[in-house]
């Protein structure tokens, strides 16, 4: 893979529990052309662990990527076939990394799932990682930044961090499944999330079914 003329999409993983959100935004960001540099902070590789039965290791990125995104929601291990050339890992401690400098190209940067740690240190510049230090490049550049936080209920704390997040142009995207999409599987409810944070900096896909102004098209039909 050459980076001449490459400008991806950077994906930050943080620590909360949806790390199958996040490998739905990744395969939605791949399945419309996208590049993406992918950031996977420490603490969400014991998240990734957990929810996915599986460890994603600096050392074999690739692998564990490819078998993290083959997962369904539900479980199954070979739910997708996703082809990962087009991502490039960095490494949540390397901040010489392309994406710590306002002068590495990006289109922008899409933190899925957000946690509040994360939304803290993000919302008060501590750039702690790559993570938190790609996030706060993307604010100072006036580059798009969206953060899909995972948290319920919220504190004070949070909620005026969230504040401040808006207010420097951050995008605030709870990770809140819909069901007027017709949702029939937990992967559905999945990919209407991961379709919502794609939809905020305009990458097309077709992950959830749009609403027309039809009441009931979200109930009909049967159960599969």
């Amino acid at each position: 893979m050459t980076d001449q003329g490459r400008r991806p999409w950077v994906v930050g993983v943080s620590g909360a529990s949806g790390t199958p959100y996040a490998a739905a935004v990744i395969r939605g960001l791949l399945a419309a052309g996208e590049d993406i540099d992918l950031v996977v902070s420490r603490a969400s590789r014991l998240t990734i662990l957990d929810e996915n039965g599986h460890p994603f290791r600096d050392a074999h990125a690739e692998s564990d990527l490819r078998r993290w995104l083959a997962r369904g929601a539900d479980g199954r291990p070979d739910a997708f076939d996703v082809d990962p050339a087009r991502v490039r890992h960095w490494s949540p401690g390397d901040l010489s990394a392309g994406p710590a400098s306002g002068s590495y190209q990006v289109k922008g940067m899409l933190v899925v799932p957000a946690s509040t740690a994360c939304v803290a240190g993000v919302a008060l510049g501590l750039s702690k990682d790559l993570l938190q230090r790609a996030a706060d490049v993307m604010l100072k550049e006036r580059r798009p930044l969206v953060m899909a936080v995972r948290e319920t209920p919220l504190n004070g704390h949070t909620l005026r961090h969230l504040v401040t997040l808006d207010e420097a142009g951050a995008v605030v995207l709870p990770a809140s499944p819909a069901f007027y999409a017709g949702a029939r599987h937990i992967q559905d409810l999945v990919d209407f999330v991961a379709g919502r944070v794609l939809d905020a900096v305009d990458v097309p896909h077709t992950l959830y079914r749009r609403w027309e102004g039809e009441l009931g098209r979200g109930s009909s039909g049967p159960m599969p």
